[in-house]
């Protein structure tokens, strides 16, 4: 089993760092990029810097990590604000189909839309409940709690036969799990844990061939010449995508554009492959120790629910998980190693926590 870091030389954690779920660690490069920007800030200020070339960067390399093309993608600052806008776009007595207990970024801007039509249905069977009707169906590629992957195509599938759109929230698979956008109507997606940019980035991606919605938040950055859009309403909004940026958080952006570039150049095959290779060398140790995780075939989150308490004790030992709804999360990275696992597995049997 490999023991490098396929991440290489951009990654040395002083912990054993196993929560990418909840927060991606920072590649090197984006680190460096990060404090000359900074540097540069306390004398210069940030004026006169490229205030759109690190974020259309970002945007371009966000593009060929899901399979979409620039124009498509809009930059955001977080995946509500993105949920918010298709869920204001849908007509009143809209039909939204959600699974049940998705995360809440995805689920709220579509509850507290007055006057639509909220159902859900467990995710396993979310394909089975889209129905004549159904507006949209809104879901995770992959579940934060417990890492099960849905079956994108049988929900597509479904969508199409019943005139459903589709929204996808790729937050916990995009950088790991090899996704093609251009399948959805929409998605949506937080850049900072699986895609290890900073705080702050997130993307929308809008199908060519979807209802565009209404730039109901469209400042002067959704101009056609931003430069020509600072004062008064903006008489020429951008005729792609663009028209749905948020005026971005520069320093994200100037560290996002870098931490992209490594996926690409590592790539999302390779990173898939090494990522589930970890996590179903854990799973096969908790078995040897008598411990179940919960269901997630394939994927690079495994999640156990009699752990809980091994969480403290392991983070003492600077092993990072997280506990989610009492259940103990891990999430297998490129910056991981087959020596990672190990530890947690030794952390793990020292504890002799009970197996139910």
């Amino acid at each position: 089993m490999e023991r490098q870091r396929l991440g290489g030389a951009e990654f040395a954690p002083e912990t054993t760092y196993l929560n990418t779920p909840g927060s991606g660690l920072l590649p090197a490069r984006t680190i460096a990029a990060l404090r000359e920007e900074v540097d540069a800030s306390a004398s210069y200020g940030t004026m006169g810097t490229d205030y759109f070339g690190p974020a259309d960067a970002a945007r371009a390399s966000f593009a060929r990590l899901v399979g979409t093309t620039p124009d498509r993608v809009a930059i955001g600052s977080s995946v509500a604000v993105s949920t918010a806008l298709i869920a204001a776009s849908l007509p009143d007595g809209a039909e939204v189909l959600l699974p049940e207990g998705d995360f809440s970024s995805l689920v709220n801007p579509f509850t507290v839309r007055p006057g639509l039509r909220v159902r859900t249905a467990p995710l396993e069977r979310l394909a089975d409940a889209v129905r004549p009707g159904t507006a949209l169906v809104a879901l995770s590629a992959v579940q934060a709690l417990d890492g099960r992957i849905a079956d994108l195509e049988a929900l597509r599938e479904a969508a199409r036969t019943h005139g459903a759109r589709t929204l996808v929230d790729m937050t916990q698979a995009a950088g790991w799990l090899p996704l093609d956008a251009r399948r959805y109507d929409y998605v949506v997606c937080g850049a900072y844990k699986w895609l290890l940019c900073p705080r702050s980035t997130s993307f929308l991606v809008v199908g060519e061939d979807a209802p565009q919605p209404e730039p109901l938040h469209a400042s002067w950055v959704a101009g056609a010449d931003p430069g020509e859009a600072n004062y008064g309403p903006v008489t020429r909004l951008a005729e792609d995508a663009h028209r749905y940026d948020e005026p971005h958080g520069h320093l994200a952006h100037i560290g996002a554009r870098h931490s992209l570039a490594l996926l690409e150049e590592v790539g999302v095959v390779a990173v898939h492959a090494h990522n589930t290779a970890l996590a179903e060398r854990y799973r096969a140790g908790l078995a040897e120790l008598g411990y179940a995780a919960l269901p997630a075939p394939g994927s690079a989150i495994v999640t156990v629910p009699a752990l809980a308490d091994a969480h403290e004790p392991l983070a003492r030992q600077g092993i990072l998980v997280a506990v989610r709804a009492g259940k103990l999360r891990t999430g297998f990275h490129l910056y991981n190693t087959a020596e990672d696992v190990d530890r947690l597995l030794a952390g793990i049997k020292a504890l002799d926590l009970p197996r139910s």
